[in-house]
């Protein structure tokens, strides 16, 4: 059957469709692949969003771990920089605030836990950085709507510095 003048079917432009018509052969040689392609493309479409969502959000949390080691970093070094201990905390917390909303991170719940007890010439202190990092976002992907990121960074204290004991 040739496409007839009242058809509202475009004229084939393969040369093999024009010469036989709308045959059977002529479909083979790919003449009638408008139905085909928008089933693939409805198959394709979702399986492609959600594998940019996956993609998405892991690089969320890899960058998100990036920062929390660098926050633990910033903090250890800025606690190693104080001369007391009390000032030490402080100063770890506001190195980490600081280092993670520079970065963009934002945390539903950030916690700097600071071990001191070692806290003297030729010490060390521990900086652990938790922040509680939210991808409800990125649900539809399968992904958890929110990830917990760890960070443990030691800096060592000056041999030969005078420090002040005590808390405050």
């Amino acid at each position: 059957m040739t496409p007839s003048v009242h058809d509202s079917r475009p004229l084939p432009t393969n040369p093999a469709c024009r010469s036989r018509g709308w045959s059977s052969r002529a479909r083979a040689a790919g003449c009638d692949r408008g139905a085909f392609a928008a089933l693939e493309l409805v198959i394709l479409v979702p399986f492609v969003i959600v594998m940019m969502l996956l993609v998405v959000g892991f690089g969320r949390v890899s960058r998100g771990r990036q920062l929390v080691d660098q926050a633990a970093q910033a903090a250890a070094r800025a606690a190693s920089l104080s001369l007391r201990p009390g000032a030490a905390s402080m100063a770890a917390q506001d190195a980490a605030t600081q280092t993670l909303s520079d970065g963009g991170l934002s945390c539903a719940a950030m916690t700097v836990d600071l071990d001191v007890s070692q806290f003297y010439a030729g010490g060390q202190v521990v900086a652990r950085v938790t922040c509680h990092s939210d991808l409800s976002s990125l649900v539809l992907a399968g992904l958890p709507g929110a990830v917990r990121l760890t960070a443990e960074s030691t800096s060592v204290l000056e041999t030969y510095r005078q420090l002040q004991p005590g808390g405050g």
